[in-house]
């Protein structure tokens, strides 16, 4: 029987680099890599070797015969990728990462620690000599997937045990609780080495921009995911009130739905006690998800729409708004995931009875209601959802550092990840960026990896032709002081 990958999976391609058969895709070499939900097994090919389920950090690879429900459906899945497209076993030519000869001497600054900036200094590790410094502001590694991953979804937060050679490797020096602005200067990391690779992620929750959104009980979606995964610095959400409202239909605001919607004592994972305590207490017992277009524009995965089927004592239904029955119906897109969902006509006049989620679809947001704090948000088309919380979900933008300036579309400006002077303007010498910093606030774990070894093959090319500007100074001493090994 074949193998099949399943929801938890990060789009890295550890598995297509050890299958013997070349039975997995969309391969890094392959332009759809990055832009689907997950990976696939093509079933027709595959030998049932299992190198694949031991090379995946996150677990996602199980036989076909040994998945059970919710997981089930997958084995189905991954071979309706293969039912349109004559994918063969023929491998693609040899990629060779760029590297410099050995003795050069190259000393780089990574600004940040999560998954794009441990794909970048794991191929500068393996293709060079280069000695690292790693600056991240929180007092721990992991950037997205240690504080922004959902914290009932342990084995997609496992990828991080594919990084933590990294920060014991004898050429890295990582130094936490350091902020490049408040601790550190850009200009101090710069004159110190001879390039900086920022990979910060998308700092910046977008904004509905509408009247009443600063009100106390407004929580961005980023926020709440870091309290869930118990950051002392996060705000608690007010879980005083039986219905909470999210805006916006991607994986986050799932994630969110399906957190305050659960019973705690069915989540699973690695939940901090203190939000496992939260969320007994909390009187929230349905969660609306609203989204501003149809079920066909959906930004959500189906893995991710996936586990809200099958949540225990969790119902999920569809509002049956006018239009949204047809365009199920239709199945175009996302939509097609929703017809197996229940739809009705939902009350909005009365206090939820049970758990449940409801998904909203074509209501934009047209003010968040209250005086002192939120009492709940009104729609477009004249309807208030009574609410006590109200969580934004509509996307991120990348903030950048002082001096790397910011294109329209919410991404650092840069070529191939040499920053720019400005949108189209001149490659700043050195200074480099990686992940949703460089692309925007779009992409799984397993993007960044291409992306960022894109960013590491700029930087080389730089070094190999001279275009690196020389240090001009060692680290201060109040920087070495400070510097943090992991031993």
């Amino acid at each position: 029987m074949p193998f099949a990958i399943t929801r938890s999976c990060c789009n890295d391609a550890h598995c297509v680099s050890v299958c013997p058969v070349n039975c997995i895709h969309p391969t890094p070499d392959e332009p759809d890599f990055g832009t689907t939900d997950q990976l696939y097994v093509d079933p027709r090919a595959c030998i049932d070797c299992g190198a694949c389920a031991s090379a995946c950090p996150v677990d996602a690879v199980f036989p076909v015969e040994e998945l059970t429900a919710p997981l089930a459906h997958f084995a189905g899945r991954n071979a309706a990728f293969y039912a349109d497209r004559p994918v063969g076993t023929t491998w693609a030519a040899p990629r060779f990462p760029r590297a410099l000869p050995a003795g050069s001497d190259l000393r780089v600054a990574v600004v940040g620690t999560g998954p794009a900036a441990c794909y970048a200094a794991q191929t500068l590790l393996r293709s060079t000599e280069a000695r690292l410094t790693l600056v991240e502001r929180e007092d721990v590694p992991g950037g997205l997937v240690r504080w922004g991953v959902a914290p009932d979804h342990p084995s997609t937060k496992r990828v991080a045990d594919v990084f933590a050679w990294i920060f014991r490797h004898p050429r890295v020096t990582l130094r936490l609780g350091t902020e490049v602005g408040r601790d550190v200067g850009l200009d101090e990391l710069r004159a110190t080495h001879h390039a900086v690779l920022v990979a910060v992620g998308a700092s910046d929750e977008r904004r509905l921009g509408i009247p009443g959104e600063h009100l106390p009980g407004v929580v961005a979606g980023g926020d709440l995911a870091r309290w869930a995964n118990g950051h002392p610095a996060a705000p608690a959400p007010d879980l005083t009130r039986p219905r909470a409202v999210v805006v916006g239909t991607g994986n986050v605001a799932l994630d969110v739905a399906r957190l305050l919607a659960s019973d705690p004592d069915d989540l699973g994972g690695d939940l901090d006690p203190h939000v496992r305590a939260a969320l007994r207490r909390s009187a929230v017992r349905e969660v609306v998800v609203v989204g501003r277009r149809g079920p066909s524009s959906a930004a959500w995965t189906e893995s991710e729409l996936l586990a809200l089927k099958h949540l225990p004592g969790v119902r999920l239904v569809v509002d049956d708004v006018p239009g949204v029955g047809d365009e199920v119906a239709a199945g175009a897109g996302p939509a097609a995931h929703l017809q197996d969902v229940d739809r009705e006509a939902v009350s909005w006049d009365t206090d939820p009875v049970g758990r449940r989620i409801v998904l909203r679809f074509g209501s934009a947001p047209r003010a968040v209601l209250g005086g002192s704090r939120v009492q709940g948000l009104a729609l477009a088309d004249g309807t208030d959802l009574r609410a006590g919380l109200v969580v934004t979900s509509i996307g991120r933008t990348a903030r950048g550092l002082p001096g790397m300036p910011v294109d329209a579309a919410g991404a650092v400006a840069q070529e191939s990840g040499r920053v720019l002077e400005a949108p189209g303007g001149g490659v700043v010498p050195g200074l480099f960026v990686a992940g949703w910093a460089k692309r925007g606030g779009s992409g799984g774990i397993g993007a960044n990896r291409r992306d960022a070894e894109e960013t590491v093959a700029a930087l080389v090319d730089d070094a190999l032709a001279g275009r690196l500007p020389a240090p001009t100074a060692p680290p201060p001493l109040p920087l070495r002081r400070r510097l943090l090994r992991l031993r």
